[in-house]
C-alpha cells in the first residue's frame, strides 16, 4: 500500500522511471486493442480517437492513480462494435489477445535492448528493466480468464458454440471473483510462476 509514494520519497528517479514505464505499457496495450479492432473492420476506436499511441487517449485517471497508490488499476477500455466484425467470435478474441501480445513483444524488444546497451547506459538499463517487468505483469494479469480481463474473451473465442452460453453466464461474477482473488493474494500466487518464468527468460 502506498508503495509508489514511498518510492518517491526514497528514490525520486526510480519513481519517475516506474511512472513512465507504467504509462507507456498501459497506453500501448490499449492502442493495440484499438488498432486491431480497426484492422478487423470496426472503426469505433477511430471515431473515438483511440488510434494513437498518445497515452492521454488511453489512460483512465482513476485507474492510473490506483496503480500508483495500491498497485492495481486499469487503462481506459477500448470500445468496439462486434457487429462490424466479419467473424465476431473469432475477431473479438483477436482484439482481446492483441493487448497482452503487445506487452510480451515490448518486453522481448526491451530485453534485447537491455542486453545490447544496458551496460553502457545505466539509465536506459533502469528504464528497460522496469518496462520489461511491467509488461510481463500486464500480459499475465490480462490473460486471467475472468471478465472483464482479456483472457475471458480469448477463451470465449476458442470455445465450441455449445459452451458459449454457460461461459457468458459467468461474466456477471467475474469482477467479484477478481477482486476476491486480488484482496486475498491468491491471484498473485497463481500468476507468480508465469511471471517468474517469463522474467527468467527475458532478464
Amino acid at each position: 500500500m502506498f508503495g509508489f509514494i514511498n518510492l518517491i520519497q526514497e528514490n525520486p528517479l526510480v519513481a519517475v522511471v516506474y511512472a513512465i514505464s507504467v504509462i507507456l505499457a498501459i497506453a500501448l496495450h490499449e492502442a493495440a486493442h484499438a488498432y486491431t479492432a480497426n484492422y478487423l473492420g470496426d472503426d469505433t476506436p477511430k471515431i473515438q480517437g483511440r488510434l494513437t499511441i498518445n497515452p492521454m487517449a488511453h489512460l483512465d485517471p482513476i485507474g492510473t492513480l490506483l496503480i500508483f497508490v495500491i498497485g492495481f488499476g486499469w487503462g481506459k477500455p477500448v470500445q468496439f462494435n462486434p457487429y462490424n466484425l466479419k467473424n465476431p467470435k473469432r475477431d473479438t478474441a483477436l482484439i482481446a489477445l492483441a493487448g497482452p501480445t503487445t506487452n510480451i513483444i515490448l518486453a522481448v524488444i526491451s530485453s534485447l535492448l537491455l542486453k545490447l546497451f544496458g551496460i553502457q547506459l545505466p539509465m536506459l538499463a533502469l528504464f528497460l528493466s522496469a518496462f520489461i517487468s511491467l509488461n510481463v505483469v500486464l500480459a499475465v494479469f490480462n490473460m486471467v480468464p475472468l471478465d472483464p480481463l482479456d483472457g475471458f474473451k480469448v477463451v470465449r473465442g476458442v470455445l465450441p458454440h455449445k459452451y458459449l452460453a454457460d461461459w457468458d453466464a459467468t461474466a456477471r461474477y467475474g469482477m467479484f471473483v477478481l477482486l476476491f482473488l486480488l484482496l486475498t493474494g491468491v491471484l498473485w500466487k497463481v500468476m507468480n510462476p508465469f511471471i517468474n518464468l517469463l522474467m527468467g527468460i527475458l532478464m
